[in-house]
């Protein structure tokens, strides 16, 4: 059987039918690929992981009539590689970035310098204003002028967010991990400088990561709402994590970088933490928008349910996307009170939040 059959019709083309069930744009440049501005991706040679024209289409959107100097300094410094830094500490970096807007200096019409403006990357507001393609078969040039070629790669705005390894199904997916995603981190790592999370799947089993997560902290993605039947399966996570408005709100809400313990450790929400926060929150704004209308009181709207972990689920990790999310998305003034019952708790959720 060959792989063109095993694996790209069994695994690889059904993943590209859900993205463009998604309405994601979608292309497989195994072969043919062309360069330059008019070129098939819009990227300059196979060493680039940013695809430049539909980089430079986004910010100018975000952020018009900027001299040309902003939006050059601003894919300067999201395509820049510090060489001194390791792949976590440059993707916390780049991550805040795309966050909360790339800073540049420039000199506007009148020769005068505008300091610390934030280009905008991404429109959280309105998933459907962004650009979104997803790429078959894309050959790297990495180090030592080697090449690799990842199966699938989810562009947003023209940066390479979504990372995919699908293997067969006869091949454990501790595989995918061990073996091929980490030749890719030490071969290609600048593919995974603006990297939101990593999917891993045989056609059986399906998990997602970061690029720090141990295999054992890649996770199942069952549900796509709380009502849903639990399904392992390669549709239900790239439905549940890269349908357009939940991949912007799972990059803006749902990442954590952790440096409690001198390193940075990046983390992405579990199913059930996504989930979960975002109910309550939608619990949140209904209940407030009812007292804000005299429809029901404070105290009623205060009252906002249980959110039931089980023993290292996360709840600690729960609360935090809770408090960011509101204090993100909503804005004001909100203060959190969090109780425990034993005093070690308290240090932990302290140097949680911390």
């Amino acid at each position: 059987m060959s792989r063109d059959y095993s694996e790209d019709q069994l695994i690889e083309q059904p993943c590209m039918d859900i993205f463009q069930e998604l309405s994601w744009e979608t292309a497989n440049v195994y072969e043919g690929e062309t360069f330059g501005e008019d070129g098939t991706l819009g990227r300059d040679s196979e060493a680039d992981v940013i695809l430049r024209t539909r980089f430079y289409e986004a910010i100018k959107n975000l952020n018009p009539n900027l001299p040309k100097q902003a939006y050059d300094l601003a894919y300067e410094s999201i395509n820049s590689n510090d060489a001194t830094k390791n792949l976590s500490d440059i993707n916390f970096e780049k991550y805040n970035f795309l966050k909360d807007g790339i800073p540049v200096n420039y000199k506007d019409s009148k020769g005068e310098i505008v300091r610390n403006k934030k280009i905008k990357v991404f429109d959280f507001d309105n998933p459907e204003n962004n650009n979104y393609i997803a790429v078959q078969q894309l050959w790297m040039e990495g180090k030592s002028k080697r090449k690799k070629r990842p199966d699938v790669v989810g562009f947003v705005n023209g940066l390479p967010l979504v990372f995919i390894e699908l293997k067969g199904i006869n091949v454990k997916l501790r595989a995918a991990y061990e073996k091929n995603l980490s030749d890719y981190k030490n071969t290609i790592p600048k593919m995974f400088h603006c990297n939101a999370f990593v999917i891993l799947s045989n056609g059986v089993e399906s998990k997602i990561g970061s690029i720090s997560s141990k295999y054992e902290h890649f996770h199942d993605w069952k549900r796509i709402s709380e009502e849903d039947e639990g399904i392992v399966s390669l549709d239900t996570i790239i439905k549940g994590t890269c349908e357009k408005s939940r991949l912007l709100d799972l990059f803006e809400n749902f990442i954590l970088f952790d440096t409690s313990v001198g390193s940075v450790a990046k983390l992405v929400a579990r199913n059930h933490q996504f989930i979960g926060v975002n109910k309550a929150i939608d619990h949140f704004q209904t209940t407030r928008q009812k007292a804000k209308n005299g429809i029901i009181s404070i105290e009623d709207a205060q009252k906002l349910g249980v959110f039931w972990h089980t023993q290292g689920s996360g709840k600690s990790y729960s609360m935090v996307f809770l408090c960011q999310k509101i204090l993100r998305v909503l804005g004001g003034g909100y203060t959190f009170l969090l109780v425990t019952d034993r005093n070690e708790l308290d240090k932990q959720i302290y140097g949680t939040f911390a």
